[in-house]
């Protein structure tokens, strides 16, 4: 192990670069930094991008450009068209394909020098080790808090550094985790001991995101592995960066080894893979109990709609979300009243009180916690949608966007 800001290369140099591959990087090998046996080195390279989304498509595209010998892909889901936004290693023609499928064609095009390996199911506690197994460097590009515990704890105890990075509306970070390699240094827990609440933090399906902050954020990415892998200048170990593109601002903090981690500290008890959706929770424990029992679907929903319209039924539909989503769609009939609301109180001056409530979000995780907000006032008969909005354009109006 080494100390922070004198970090040896993470990978031995190929024996030798072709006279294509000259050609193809001639610009790194006239950088003093990276030279040929930098070069070497990224050729020797195998790294595992989590992920072909917001941040995978950028990493990805510019890793395989770099001489990456060896690229693997870690994704489980398919092209959407709302991905095109910011998911610049798909394309329209791409939709409805095996992400890993379309990056690894992409990358085809960008360099056909690099060796491809997809793996395209989800990763979870039975195949995560196995996955990561003989890659020298991990590339997080993940969107949850579940999964990113998961590859934090994975990569540590198989010794192998990660770059992390992650993306919301305007704002980015970026950090590399690397306990095993440097003394002293942070894993991902010593900054985020414990998840946020379950929906304290919107995800970037629910709050949006920039779709140009993907590749500043992916380009960090990249170019922190470039470094791990070539041992060049001082990497992002024990630093946390951040970056605001409305102020065009960037922030660096020191990141310290937290003595009490649980998984690299000294008395750690995190051992193995644990429980992470358990231990992130998709929505609150009070927000489950409000829900059980309570949770209608979107066909009993059009029911009840039908019933209202025709005056045999009364009731207010209220949608939780946030004014800009009710404009993209909404189920008709429903008022707006954003789950802040609900939270701050002034929700209650809005509702009928001789009436039944129906609540409704995107996909029912907001609407369960404003239904656990009316249940403690009292309202004991509201119930709100599963599924939510995407439900009702998926399954009962399918002219609506879906975003």
């Amino acid at each position: 192990m080494t100390t922070p800001g004198t970090i040896e290369a993470l990978v031995e140099p190929a024996a030798e670069l072709t006279t294509d591959e000259v050609r193809r990087y001639s610009r790194h090998l006239i950088i003093p930094d990276v030279g040929m046996t930098g070069q070497k080195r990224l050729k020797n390279a195998k790294v595992l991008v989590i992920g072909a989304g917001g941040l995978g498509s950028p990493a990805l595209m510019y890793l395989a450009a770099a001489g990456v010998g060896t690229l693997g892909i870690a994704e489980f889901d398919e092209v959407d068209e709302s991905n095109l936004q910011r998911q610049i290693i798909h394309g329209q023609s791409d939709i409805g394909k095996s992400k890993a499928v379309s990056a690894k064609e992409s990358i085809a095009e960008t360099n056909p020098l690099v060796d491809v390996i997809v793996h395209e199911g989800r990763l979870d506690n039975d195949n995560v080790m196995e996955v990561f197994e003989g890659y020298d460097l991990i590339v997080d590009g993940t969107d949850n808090f579940a999964t990113r515990y998961m590859v934090n704890d994975a990569a540590y105890f198989l010794g192998i550094p990660y770059v992390w990075g992650s993306i919301y509306r305007f704002d980015g970070q970026a950090s590399v985790f690397a306990p095993t390699l440097v003394d002293d240094a942070p894993c991902y827990r010593c900054l985020y001991p414990e998840p946020p609440p379950p929906g304290m933090v919107p995800s970037c399906a629910e709050g949006g995101v920039l779709g140009v902050l993907c590749a500043s954020i992916g380009s960090i990415q990249v170019n922190e592995a470039i470094k791990l892998i070539t041992g060049a200048g001082d990497p992002a170990i024990g630093k946390l960066v951040i970056y605001d593109a409305l102020e065009l601002t960037w922030r660096t903090l020191k990141v310290r080894k937290d003595p009490n981690c649980r998984l690299c500290g000294e008395n750690a008890d995190v051992t193995g893979l644990i429980d992470y959706d358990s231990f992130c929770g998709a929505i609150s424990e009070d927000a489950a109990d409000a829900a059980a029992g309570s949770t209608i679907s979107v066909t009993e929903l059009e029911h009840m709609l039908k019933e209202r319209d025709e005056g045999s039924r009364s009731f207010t539909l209220v949608d939780v979300r946030e004014p800009n989503e009710y404009e993209i769609n909404k189920i008709p009939g429903s008022v707006l009243i954003p789950k802040g609301e609900f939270l701050n109180g002034n929700a209650f001056e809005q509702l009928p009180q001789d009436t039944p409530v129906v609540l409704h979000c995107k996909s029912g995780v907001r609407s369960a916690e404003a239904l656990a907000v009316l249940k403690g006032a009292g309202y004991s008969d509201a119930v709100h949608v599963g599924g939510g909005v995407v439900a009702w354009v998926n399954q009962i109006d399918p002219s609506q966007p879906s975003y």
